[in-house]
Formats: structure tokens, C-alpha cells, sequence
């Protein structure tokens, strides 16, 4: 779905999100969508959802015309980066938003290597991807590429010590020049952590978490954090407003 959204498409960054306001008033809370890309001159918005349930479906019926209340960009996006390479992982419903952060760091002249994890051989957004980055693709039934998840791609790829030479894809087999960006199920994110660790590479982690206000006021969508947090006193980030985006060190999961 793109979206004529000048307002949002020029304070967007990569990694933020967007709330939409569903036309079916039974339908009362938004749904938030990652944002997949934004054109700032065109004044656009684009998003990739997957269609699980009532409020997803209405959006995919929704045609050339017609008008839908939006609120964004929220949260906060991916962070700015060193002079470090990019690694990023990306798992299902969770691939779209690092599209943009792919555009973001190839146009600053960043190598940039993306996993992609997907169900089977559907996979989405895996040819945008390589206009910007070498591309891995892991898939669960071994349809296409690696057979099995996006951690253990990483780890054929780049081997337990980080010592291998390249792959026959060219990749780079060393982490310690890469900074690591991931977003995808929470399973997959506990792999990315940890690997992330054993590399000594520092990592971003987007955290996927049900969400009913979208701007922190509700606490709905709290994670576990390794401090205090200010706002709510207990050891709990808010993945709407403190996040979606965290350092990986910053939260527990």
C-alpha cells in the first residue's frame, strides 16, 4: 500500500512506524505498520503488511482513492551508525521495514549484506533488496537458499569464530567491522542477540509487540529492559515510544 502522506513521508525514518485508523468503527484501535519506504519529494508512504485478521483485511481491499486516517511517523527509528559495515536480519512480516534501512545505508556507501528468513519460496521484497545489498535467503522448508533460520544462515556465513574466508556469495566472513540491524519474531531476535554477543558486534534490534495506544500512553507493549526505566519505574521499555528500535544490550528477551 503506498499512501499520499506528505507530512509523514518527510519526518519518516527507517525502523519507525505508522497507526492506522480503521473505517469500520467496531474496529476501534489502530493498527500499526512498519514503514517499508518514503519518498520525501513525492510525499508518499509505502507499506507491506501481511493479512492476518479483520483489520488487515479491510486495508487490502482498499483501492486507488480512497482515504484512511493515519497517524505517524512514531517511535523511534534506527539509530545513525559508525564507519561500520551493515549486517542486517530480516524475518517474515519483519523483512519489509528493513528495506528502507538498506536504501539508507547502501546511498552512504555502506557494504551492506541482508538474511532474509521466509516461510518458503515466497519471498517478498527479496529482489528490491538487492539493488542495495548481497542478499542471503534462508527459508524453514529449504525451498530456497539456506535451509533453516536466519541465524543459522549468519553462522554458515560467517562461522562460529568469525575467522572463515568469504562464501562462494562473496560475503564478507568477518563481523568485526560490521554493525548488525535486526527485526523479525521474537525467537529470531533471542539469535540475533546472541550471535550479535559472540561477534562482539554492536546490534539494533526492532521489536514486534501487540500495541493498542501507539504513542506510550497505555504501557500495552512493554519489553523487558536491562535498567530502570524513567517513565514507568520498573524494569519495562515501551516498544511504542521508547522503541521500536533499542540496543540490543538495552532489553532482555
Amino acid at each position: 500500500m503506498v499512501l499520499l502522506a506528505p507530512e509523514v513521508a518527510t519526518a519518516a525514518k527507517a525502523g519507525q512506524f505508522v497507526n492506522l485508523y480503521l473505517n469500520d468503527a467496531s474496529k476501534l484501535l489502530p493498527r500499526p505498520i512498519s514503514i517499508c519506504g518514503f519518498d520525501a519529494l513525492a510525499g508518499t508512504v509505502r507499506l507491506v503488511f501481511r493479512v492476518v485478521g479483520g483489520g488487515t483485511s479491510e486495508l487490502s481491499e482498499m483501492s486507488e482513492g480512497d482515504e484512511i486516517k493515519i497517524l505517524g511517523p512514531l517511535g523511534n527509528g534506527f539509530f545513525e551508525i559508525p564507519e561500520k559495515n551493515a549486517l542486517l536480519f530480516g524475518g517474515g512480516i519483519g523483512i519489509p521495514p528493513m528495506l528502507g534501512l538498506a536504501k539508507k545505508l547502501h546511498t552512504q556507501g555502506k557494504k551492506v549484506t541482508a538474511i532474509l528468513g521466509y516461510r518458503d519460496a515466497e519471498n517478498f521484497l527479496a529482489e528490491e533488496f538487492k539493488a542495495f545489498a548481497d542478499v542471503i535467503i534462508a527459508t524453514d522448508d529449504g525451498s530456497v537458499g539456506f535451509h533453516g533460520n536466519v541465524v543459522d544462515a549468519a553462522r554458515n556465513c560467517f562461522g562460529a569464530d568469525a575467522s572463515k574466508e568469504p562464501d562462494q556469495n562473496g560475503v564478507n566472513a568477518t563481523c568485526s567491522d560490521l554493525h548488525i540491524f535486526a527485526c523479525g519474531p521474537l525467537p529470531m531476535l533471542r539469535g540475533v542477540k546472541a550471535f550479535a554477543a559472540a561477534h562482539n558486534a554492536p546490534a539494533q534490534i526492532s521489536m514486534e509487540e501487540r500495541m493498542a495506544c501507539g504513542i506510550g500512553a497505555c504501557l500495552a507493549c512493554v519489553c523487558k529492559s536491562s535498567e530502570v526505566d524513567h517513565h514507568s519505574n520498573v524494569k519495562n521499555k515501551r516498544v511504542c515510544k521508547d522503541g521500536p528500535v533499542f540496543m540490543a544490550e538495552e532489553i532482555e528477551i
